[in-house]
C-alpha cells in the first residue's frame, strides 16, 4: 500500500468519526449531514481499498 493510499484511508475514517460524533450531538437536519458525512468517509475508504488492489492485480499482469 501506498503512501498517499494509506493516508487517505485514515483520512476517510477520521471523516467516519467526525460524522459520527457529528450525528449524535445534532438535531433535526445537521443529524442528516453527520449520517450522509459517515457514509461517505466509508464509501470512500472502501474506494481507497479498491483501488490498491486494482493496482496490485495490474502490476501482476
Amino acid at each position: 500500500m501506498t503512501g498517499s493510499t494509506a493516508f487517505f484511508l485514515v483520512f476517510s475514517a477520521l471523516f467516519a468519526l467526525a460524522g459520527l460524533f457529528a450525528a449524535a450531538m445534532a438535531h433535526d437536519y445537521l443529524q442528516f449531514f453527520g449520517f450522509a458525512l459517515f457514509a461517505f468517509g466509508v464509501l470512500f475508504g472502501f474506494s481507497c481499498i479498491k483501488r490498491h488492489f486494482d493496482a496490485k492485480e495490474a502490476a501482476r499482469h
